[in-house]
């Protein structure tokens, strides 16, 4: 009898063998309607239709709360391994070498380990998006295989485990005297990321690694009319400008190969505090979505887009005054250069603070994006509560102060007061975005109405030929 097809019987009952009868559901006609349930084995048949699984497959499966302690547990382990060799591989670093040590190897992480930060937000995001009404994706116009924020989660953690990893790699090796081993570790890191956003092969999320490209490609060369995801993407990378700015340090320290040395830090090096390219990298995402603003008053003709432009353009004395401390004797600096400075620091501030509260988003439905489709805790302490609304103002003009602080020259050394204020900076972005996002889906659906209101209403000849007009 093995391997003969055993007919699909009307019978309320499915034998197994070795096993107690198992009830079939007789309402449905799926079993007898399937012409190939009908070569399935009877075994195969209960499972698919929801039967339980045999004794010893059930006690080999682990719980998937035991399974999740048992992550969180190694996890745990992982993190507190990295801090204790890190912690004695800089002890053992001698007092005068001990700050440059630190200061280069987060000059070398700062980067990837911000990045990990914001997509660990942007899966916040999306989580929110996602219980609520907000349809982001057609917001974003993303096909139906784009990331989810169960996706953005994976991706954070692997991330969060690989960077620290090398990071605590870096530490060691270079305080056991391995600098050749120990110089090798950024590089490396630099290089998989690299191979992995633009590998062409459809592994990894090619349509979502695509995506991003292209949109950065726009970004670059703002040739064609703006998307939303255009500016969108424009704006967080002005909020990333310190961490580009760190990366062109790192990449040029690798090109010449100053890595795990000193040398870069003398006024005079090629990667040195004194580089030209460092203002430079700072200011091209501003200028980025200053031209996209100019795009976009040329193809609707709003005078907003120039003002937004306006808005932009402001950060350019910010990040030039400040470099000038450089290249200028310290009292001209201090009498004339720095007083503008603070000057166009504030203007910008303040101007950036306005739109974000008065364009970007919209106030009347301002705590709209907390209100979950189903009941959860997040909505009972958010939605529509007052503190919301004052703690976003509030914290949105005090960190957008702080980030302009953190543009300033004198801060380029000092890496933990520059680290903390640019995660804050992205801590900023993450909850500016889901009232922007908020903002543009109630746009969306304004328009759609509007749209559907005037297909309803009749035109003029319809009125005037319809059978009303012509009663006999």
């Amino acid at each position: 009898m093995i391997g003969v097809p055993l007919p699909v019987s009307n019978s309320p009952i499915i034998r197994r063998a070795s096993s107690k009868p198992v009830f079939s559901d007789q309402g449905s006609s799926e079993l007898g309607s399937n012409d190939d349930e009908g070569l399935l084995f009877p075994a195969e048949v209960n499972e698919m239709k929801g039967g339980s699984l045999p004794m010893h497959s059930a006690a080999i499966m682990p719980s998937p709360v035991l399974l999740w302690r048992f992550k969180v547990l190694l996890f745990l382990v992982w993190g507190i391994s990295c801090c204790k060799i890190g912690w004695d591989s800089v002890m053992r670093m001698s007092a005068d070498l001990r700050d440059l040590f630190l200061y280069e190897a987060f000059l070398y992480y700062n980067p990837l380990l911000l990045v990990t930060l914001m997509v660990w937000l942007w899966g916040v995001n999306l989580w929110v998006f996602a219980q609520s009404s907000v349809n982001y994706a057609k917001v974003f116009d993303l096909d139906h295989t784009h990331l989810t924020y169960r996706e953005i989660r994976k991706c954070a953690t692997w991330m969060t485990i690989i960077v620290p990893t090398s990071m605590t790699a870096y530490l060691y090796l270079y305080s056991h005297g391995e600098v050749s081993l120990a110089a090798s570790q950024p590089v490396i890191l630099y290089a998989v990321a690299l191979m992995l956003l633009i590998f062409p092969f459809d592994i990894f999320y090619l349509s979502s690694r695509y995506y991003l490209l292209r949109t950065l490609w726009r970004i670059l060369l703002p040739l064609q009319a703006i998307t939303f995801s255009d500016f969108f993407l424009a704006d967080i990378l002005t909020s990333m400008s310190k961490v580009f700015s760190d990366l062109e340090r790192s990449v040029c320290r690798m090109v010449n190969r100053q890595v795990a040395t000193i040398a870069w830090f003398e006024a005079d090096s090629i990667c040195g505090s004194h580089s030209v390219a460092i203002p430079l990298v700072l200011v091209f995402p501003y200028l980025c979505r200053f031209f996209q603003c100019l795009r976009q008053y040329k193809d609707t003709k709003e005078k907003t887009s120039l003002l937004n432009a306006l808005k932009y353009s402001t950060a350019v004395p910010v990040i030039f005054l400040s470099a000038l401390k450089y290249h200028v004797f310290p009292d001209k600096w201090t009498n004339f250069y720095r007083p503008l400075w603070l000057l166009s620091s504030v203007i910008n501030s303040l101007y950036s603070f306005y739109w974000d509260v008065a364009r970007d988003w919209d106030l009347s439905v301002f705590t709209r994006i907390f209100k979950f489709k189903n009941p959860h805790l997040c909505t009972n302490l958010l939605y529509g509560r007052i503190w919301v609304f004052y703690w976003v103002i509030g914290s949105n003009l005090i960190l957008r102060c702080t980030w302009t602080y953190k543009l300033s020259a004198h801060l380029r050394h000092n890496y933990l007061t520059v680290f903390t204020i640019a995660a804050l900076e992205i801590m900023r972005r993450f909850q500016w975005i889901f009232f922007r996002v908020e903002n543009e889906w109630n746009k969306m659906t304004a328009r759609q109405s509007i749209e559907l209101s005037t297909e309803n209403i009749p035109k003029e000849e319809d009125r005037l030929l319809g059978p009303a007009g012509h009663n006999v």
